[in-house]
């Protein structure tokens, strides 16, 4: 996929400000710190379009990006960090329940999850809750570069086994040092756009 143009349409916290435009949108999820940023820039082609944090549960917005013209990555807040208040972690989860629930453009959502570590009860509880409501979900194992080589086929089938991927799901090993998934990736949104 050549990738000709990408736009921060609007950082959005109610429905009301979402885009109008009806074309298809594929949700990123993942905890802090899980790497969402570095995917969106691997995945638009840029160094820093999508600002990567050393701080945890900065994003507190549901960020739409146009990419060329046609689809929307839309970066979700992140979900497991500690140090946000119990108000504001019932803010995002209202507000990511509304657009789970309400959104007729998503067409799939790619879950991010480390593949240095086994899945968090949170990252467990979001696959769960997105199988609730029967959105189709992409798993992809980020980081997978800071994981040795001969360890991979232990560490995918241990999160494959943590998850209890449903049938029809996908997983997709990525790391956007070497790029390698971002292909399946594009085929993924290709596929279902």
């Amino acid at each position: 996929m050549k990738i000709n143009s990408v736009e921060l349409v609007i950082s959005a916290v109610r429905r009301s400000q979402y885009p109008t435009d009806e074309k298809s949108e594929y949700l990123l999820v993942g905890r802090s710190n899980v790497g969402k940023s570095s995917f969106i820039n691997t995945l638009i082609n840029r160094k820093n379009y999508a600002r990567t944090s050393a701080t945890p549960g900065k994003t507190q917005t549901i960020n739409f990006y146009l990419v060329n013209e046609d689809f929307y990555l839309v970066d979700a807040p992140g979900y497991g960090f500690a140090a946000l208040s119990k108000a504001k972690q019932r803010k995002f989860g209202l507000m990511m329940e509304d657009y789970l629930q309400n959104r007729q453009n998503l067409k799939q959502v790619f879950m991010l999850i480390d593949f240095r570590h086994k899945p968090t009860k949170d990252d467990i509880m979001m696959y769960n809750f997105l199988k609730h409501y029967k959105i189709p979900v992409t798993i992809v194992a980020t980081k997978i570069d800071k994981v040795g080589i001969t360890l991979h086929q232990k560490q995918r089938n241990n999160l494959l086994h943590d998850l209890d991927l449903v049938v029809g799901d996908d997983f997709i090993m990525f790391s956007n040092v070497t790029k390698q998934g971002k292909n399946e990736v594009y085929d993924k949104i290709r596929r279902t756009n």
